[in-house]
């Protein structure tokens, strides 16, 4: 159990960080930096996998959820959602243990409109973003 506290700190702080930084990558567009965050357009090292990482959200009014394809075994699952602006303002998150299933949802704040990024992170795969517009 202790392992896996150590890994959920970590793959926090990897989160924050990336929340921390994404100021600067909104006002330069959506790119993110190789090798620490992952899209389906640009997956990377891990090219081949972004069908089951990239997050996918669907919007109903002002509902916003987040799926995943991505099997959840014991030793190879989705960690957490994670729904931000590009500015870096957390609108929610969820995290999951294996048994879970990788959905989320999200209500957005009244009249939101503009970009959003789904975030997911994976035990193995790492962090993947898929950027959206309400």
């Amino acid at each position: 159990m202790s392992r896996r506290r150590d890994f959920l700190k970590g793959s926090m702080v990897l989160t924050g960080a990336a929340v921390l930084s994404s100021a600067a990558f909104a006002q330069g567009g959506s790119k993110f930096p190789a090798g620490l965050i992952y899209t389906k357009e640009a997956p990377g090292r891990w090219a081949g996998k972004e069908g089951a990482h990239a997050p996918k959200a669907a919007v109903d009014g002002a509902t916003v959820k987040i799926t995943n394809s991505h099997p959840m075994t014991e030793k190879h699952f989705i960690v957490k959602h994670t729904l931000l602006t590009p500015e870096g303002k957390v609108l929610g998150e969820k995290t999951f243990v294996s048994t879970d299933a990788a959905e989320s949802t999200y209500t957005l704040p009244d009249g939101f409109k503009g970009a959003l990024w789904a975030a997911s992170f994976c035990n193995i795969h790492d962090l993947w973003v898929t950027e959206f517009k309400i």
